[in-house]
Order: C-alpha cells, then sequence, then structure tokens
C-alpha cells in the first residue's frame, strides 16, 4: 500500500515537473532584450492607454483561440483524435519564448503578465495532453466502433466547437455557456448508444467542469479589475472625419489639422475596422498610445517576406487548418501599409493584436 502510494506521489510530481519545464526554460532562456524606445503619445485620456509590451504577451491567449478554431475544423470532417494536440502546444510555447524576448525591446512584460502567460499555459498544456490522452485511446475506439458516419452526439461536438471557437474571438472564454452545451449534447437521440454514451459522458463531464472553472474565473476576474476594457482609441490620418464616422462601430473622439482619433470596439473587431481603414487608403499613427504593433499573417508556406521595418518574431504551424502563421513585429505608421502589401506577398491579415 505504502510503496503504491509513493509510486502515485511520484508520477503526480513527475506530471507537475513536466507541467513547469516550459515556463522555466522560457523565463531562463527566453530573456527580454532591451528596454525599447521612448515615444510621446498622442492619445491624452490615461484610461485609453495601454502597455506596448501587451501586443506580444496577449498572442498566448489567442493562440488557444486559434486551437480551438483549428480543433472545429478537425471536426467538420474527421473526429478528435485527427487533431494536432502536441504540435498546438509546441507552437504555444515556441511562440511564447519568442514573444518574451521581443516584449523587452518594449517596455517587457511585467509579471503579471508573465504569470498569467505560464498559467493558462500550462493549463493549456494540461487540457491538451488528457485529450490527446483520451481520445487517441478511449476516443479512437468508440469512433472506430461507431463507423464512418457520425453519430448526433459527434455533430453536436462540432457544432459547439465551431460555435465556441467563434465567441472566442470576441468574448473571453469563461462567458461561454458551457451548461447550455451540456444540455443540448444531452438532448441529442441514441442512434449509436455506444459511441453516443462515451461523447455524452467525456465531452459532457469535460464541459461541466469547464463551466464550473468558468464560473469561479469570472467571479475572481470581476472582483479583481471588474471586466476587460473592451474599447480601444486609435490616431488616424489619411481620411475624413465624415469617412471615419461612416464606418460601423467607429466613434469620432477629436479631430485636429493632423489627425483623427477614433474609439473602437477591441479584439476581433479592432482588426476588421483596422483593415477596412487600410483598404480606404488610411493610416494608423498611434494605437492605445503606442507606436510599435505586432500582427499575424497566414500563408501557406513556411516563410513570407518581409518589408521594411517589418521583423519576423517567429512562425508556427496552423493546426487543423495546414499553412502557416507568421507573428510579424511593425511600426504603427506602416500597420496599413503592411496590411495593403499582403496579398502580394502570398499572405493575408489573421490579426492585429490590440494590447
Amino acid at each position: 500500500m505504502r510503496r503504491s502510494l509513493k509510486r502515485i506521489v511520484l508520477a503526480l510530481l513527475l506530471v507537475v515537473v513536466l507541467l513547469l519545464a516550459p515556463v522555466g526554460y522560457v523565463e531562463l532562456f527566453c530573456s527580454a532584450d532591451g528596454n525599447g524606445e521612448s515615444y510621446e503619445p498622442k492619445i491624452a485620456d490615461l484610461e485609453f492607454r495601454r502597455a506596448e509590451a501587451n501586443s506580444y504577451m496577449t498572442y498566448p491567449e489567442w493562440h488557444i483561440v486559434y486551437a480551438y478554431q483549428g480543433l472545429a475544423e478537425t471536426l467538420r470532417t474527421g473526429d478528435e483524435h485527427r487533431f494536432g494536440y502536441a504540435s498546438s502546444i509546441a507552437g504555444f510555447w515556441q511562440a511564447a519564448c519568442a514573444l518574451n524576448r521581443v516584449a523587452g525591446s518594449h517596455g517587457g512584460g511585467d509579471f503579471d503578465t508573465r504569470a498569467t502567460m505560464h498559467t493558462i499555459g500550462v493549463s493549456f498544456t494540461f487540457e491538451m495532453a488528457m485529450k490527446a490522452l483520451y481520445e487517441e485511446m478511449l476516443g479512437r475506439l468508440s469512433a472506430a466502433l461507431r463507423g464512418s458516419e457520425k453519430s448526433p452526439q459527434d455533430v453536436d461536438a462540432a457544432e459547439m466547437a465551431a460555435d465556441y471557437g467563434r465567441f472566442l474571438e470576441q468574448t473571453p472564454w469563461y462567458k461561454y455557456d458551457f451548461d447550455a452545451a451540456v444540455a443540448r449534447l444531452w438532448a441529442e437521440p441514441l442512434t449509436m448508444p455506444v459511441r453516443g454514451w462515451e461523447r455524452r459522458l467525456a465531452l459532457g463531464g469535460e464541459w461541466k467542469a469547464k463551466a464550473a472553472y468558468a464560473r469561479a474565473i469570472a467571479t475572481a476576474v470581476d472582483a479583481a479589475t471588474g471586466g476587460a476594457q473592451l474599447r480601444i482609441r486609435s490616431i488616424v490620418t489619411g481620411m475624413l472625419p465624415s469617412e471615419l464616422a461612416a464606418m460601423e462601430d467607429v466613434e469620432i473622439i477629436d479631430v485636429t489639422p493632423d489627425h483623427v482619433e477614433i474609439e473602437t470596439p477591441r479584439y476581433r473587431a479592432f482588426t476588421r475596422i483596422v483593415a477596412r481603414i487600410a483598404e480606404a487608403g488610411g493610416n494608423m499613427e498611434e494605437i492605445a498610445g503606442n507606436d510599435d504593433i505586432m500582427l499575424t499573417a497566414l500563408s501557406d508556406r513556411d516563410a513570407v517576406a518581409l518589408a521594411d521595418g517589418e521583423r519576423l518574431i517567429t512562425t508556427v504551424g496552423r493546426d487543423g487548418f495546414g499553412g502557416y502563421r507568421h507573428l510579424i513585429d511593425v511600426k504603427v505608421v506602416d500597420l496599413a501599409d503592411t496590411i495593403r502589401t499582403l496579398a502580394a506577398r502570398s499572405a493575408r491579415l489573421e490579426h492585429v493584436y490590440d494590447y
């Protein structure tokens, strides 16, 4: 009995060490380089200024969003065991290492920001590893017994994954209604009993656990911060105030002879607005009080041509979709030009990381 207990404790310690190893590596070997250049912001309201390093340090959260979207893409035609769980984990930590270095030249990520990155990284690693372990064994077995035709529970899981992926583009994960997802899963008919019950228990259990965890996180976030700032301000040149005001979700804050200050939603909506401004011939001069920003571009090749002033931070694979994601550091004043020239470089804009 004592020997068995000792083995269990050692196994748990090994799991903890394996989960924390990437954190140690990033902190020890991916140190920040430099302190960055000084910049005098034009946006006067301090509430709408954000730390420049956040543009780089928030990517890991989006990597998790992209992983769920990749899983949803996999489920359109296949089953969970076909998703690249290991490569998605590796991509997270590869990007985290590169971004921790680059953030140093933009003021550096503070302790809380890095701690958040590491916390979600460990959580993501554990979740993906557990899903891979289960889906490669029992999940694959039940899928084989089911045959090529998907069960109603499989169809529901694919629809939930797609809905969750879309939800994460604009809203924190802990606000998703996992309880409703469980109810929908269990409401599906059991036309294939083995696979149906296996999916009900496996996915239903996972989503119930996430629902409980989400409630705890939401309570903690609201108590600590009152929720995330969902609006952002930018300085735009090359467009008339009337042209900007005609754009959906764009509010004019201030107009000077040289520029227009606007307020918009953040996250995916912000990327769409910046892309529309670039398409209309406008330029960004400042975003959230900063003159540097990161974007991701997608392409079918593992390399992308860079224009003057652009810096490639790293490239990771797009699990579930194929192709590659390029993390690129640009000056805000060059952002619109970069977006306008991506197509000529056989690439397309994915996201602008708004601090």
